[in-house]
């Protein structure tokens, strides 16, 4: 691996498949939202920003996620849905994504909007208008948390399926996030299996906290098209070499990682042995508004700490866009245009037109389900 070649990776074209949805928040946004709705920030939020997590262990982890709802906590109404969308929209475009596929748990945000239904009817609506007017087509990947009871993944699975679909505002996967020490995986693999008859991709967190064992089972239990993080599954060759088999994408998020404290310093994610491994990797931000980075500073960790040269980058943004869900279109578009970045000094950010965008989001349901709050 060698670094001859500084491209300019704002301009590489790629896919993000790794954001969550308050995860997603810009700091400026944060500090609006708290003044807004008079909440007050913590200084880790504030003066001290991005926080000093490292949550791999319980104590850590209940830091982590102690700022995670505070920050969510901001979060009250059709209004602040509709920025945190569009403005995850903008910052992904402004570095060269193509397609961006958010994850939300709309719980929290639901008793602030009437129910399920319409919060996430709201993030949907907005995703669309977002695709049509920033020049980025937006999906939507509604998660269930594994610290709730595995009753409620079942119900945001059949709720999931009733938006599903394959463009822009479109849900396009379920997921299950939070701490993967907590709870059983197999509670969890009815409402898997209500997304998967309903063709969504799925796309459950495994193998950050915890080591190959988890990815095993995540692939033997739930039969995942992406995994979010997996990296540790490069603790047991046969398990790497399961997750090359079955040709599941592996979501690494490299800052993430290193925040948490699962390695101590970049140049340990094993980002190299996965891509040996012929793994395929889409590389994601996670939690911008707690861990301090975005998307290209992914990249940029890939090419200083870890040695990779433009093509291996460009190896990593085409495995995003094949991992994605994105509009056959979209994707034919990205990967013609990451092979012109390699050839060329710069490539354009362009616009993906209208022709991303499908009918209007119609409501479904005026349904008002009221749910228990959310700790994920």
């Amino acid at each position: 691996m060698t670094t001859q070649h500084a491209r300019d990776l704002g301009t590489l074209p790629k896919a993000h498949l790794h954001l969550h949805f308050t995860g997603s928040m810009r700091i400026g946004t944060l500090a609006d939202l708290a003044a807004q709705h008079g909440i007050p920030l913590p200084e880790a939020l504030t003066e001290s920003w991005p926080p000093r997590l490292h949550a791999t262990d319980e104590r850590g982890w209940f830091r982590f996620q102690r700022l995670y709802d505070v920050a969510r906590s901001c979060v009250r109404g059709e209004a602040d849905l509709r920025r945190l969308v569009r403005e995850a929209a903008e910052d992904d475009a402004a570095e060269g994504s193509r397609w961006l596929e958010i994850q939300v748990e709309p719980t929290s945000y639901a008793p602030f909007v009437g129910g399920l239904t319409p919060a996430l009817e709201i993030i949907l609506d907005e995703a669309r208008a977002a695709s049509l007017e920033v020049g980025i087509g937006v999906g939507v990947i509604v998660a269930a948390s594994r610290v709730r009871h595995p009753l409620d993944a079942r119900t945001l699975a059949r709720l999931a399926v009733r938006y599903a679909g394959s463009r822009p505002g479109d849900v396009v996967g379920f997921g299950l996030s939070n701490d993967e020490r907590r709870g059983q995986l197999l509670d969890f693999a009815p409402a898997f299996e209500i997304a998967r008859r309903g063709g969504l991709a799925l796309v459950p967190h495994a193998g950050e906290l915890l080591g190959p064992a988890s990815v095993q089972d995540t692939l033997s239990v739930l039969r995942p098209d992406r995994i979010g993080h997996g990296v540790r599954c490069v603790e047991d060759p046969r398990v790497m070499h399961e997750v090359a088999d079955a040709e599941v994408t592996l979501e690494v998020c490299p800052g993430s990682n290193v925040s948490l404290g699962v390695y101590p310093r970049a140049s340990e994610v094993p980002l190299p042995a996965l891509l040996e491994a012929g793994i395929p990797v889409a590389l994601g931000a996670d939690d911008p508004l707690l861990l301090g980075t975005r998307l290209v500073a992914q990249y940029a960790m890939a090419r200083q700490d870890l040695g990779l040269d433009d093509e291996e980058l460009a190896t990593l943004a085409a495995g995003s866009v094949r991992g994605s869900q994105a509009p056959e279109e979209v994707r034919r578009q990205a990967l013609a245009d990451i092979e012109h970045w390699l050839t060329n000094a710069s490539v354009a950010r362009g616009a993906q037109g209208p022709e991303l965008v499908g009918a209007p989001l119609s409501r479904h349901s005026e349904g008002s389900d009221q749910p228990a709050p959310s700790s994920s």
